[in-house]
């Protein structure tokens, strides 16, 4: 066998094997608030269409793209859900926006060190407390510990939600993966 053919030989299971790494990150990134996970996973699956055909991942791209959107959707409600029952207000939530932001890019003065992925975790519950503290500065009545309690309790629920939004949203990139490896294997990849 010549060079030339082993390498077309062995080229659809390397690029088999890249694209399952190329998932595998997918997952990991839905955990990884920094990473795209399921758009990964979809690039993935639309990747292994063009090299092995359409009609061989038809399965695999319906699962992605419904995992892709419904991540979306979860994503969205996750910290928004946690931070109502918790009892925070829209500044709760717009704080947390804003505190990713500051995380991700190393921003937040207490966090020095640690870079984006401890500011992406501590970004959202520092930026809500404070959206909290600033929106609950408009009632009187209230003592600042009490302004504080509440705060910290919205804070914890807009992190607690975006925490289990993120476990769900890897569970379902990791059954997209696992619905390609079946998939797939039963079609005789990689060959």
């Amino acid at each position: 066998m010549s060079f030339p053919t082993v390498v077309t030989h062995w080229l659809p299971t390397i690029a088999y094997w890249l694209l399952l790494a190329v998932m595998l990150l997918g997952v990991a990134g839905a955990f990884i608030p920094a990473i795209p996970g399921p758009s990964l996973i979809v690039g993935a699956v639309v990747a292994a269409g063009f090299i092995y055909g359409w009609p061989q991942v038809t399965v695999p791209l319906i699962v992605s793209i419904i995992v892709f959107a419904l991540c979306f959707v979860i994503e969205y409600l996750a910290g928004v859900l946690g931070g109502q029952k918790a009892g925070a207000s829209h500044w709760g939530q717009i704080g947390a926006m804003v505190g990713l932001g500051l995380g991700f890019f190393g921003m937040l003065p207490t966090l020095p060190v640690g870079g984006p992925l401890i500011g992406i975790f501590f970004g959202p519950f520092i930026g809500a407390v404070g959206g909290e503290i600033l929106y609950l500065m408009r009632d009187k009545s209230l003592s600042a510990l009490d302004r504080l309690q509440k705060s910290l309790k919205a804070g914890i629920g807009i992190v607690a939600g975006s925490v289990v939004g993120l476990v769900m949203q890897g569970l379902l990139c990791l059954g997209a993966l696992i619905v390609f490896l079946i998939t797939t294997y039963s079609n005789g990849w990689p060959a």
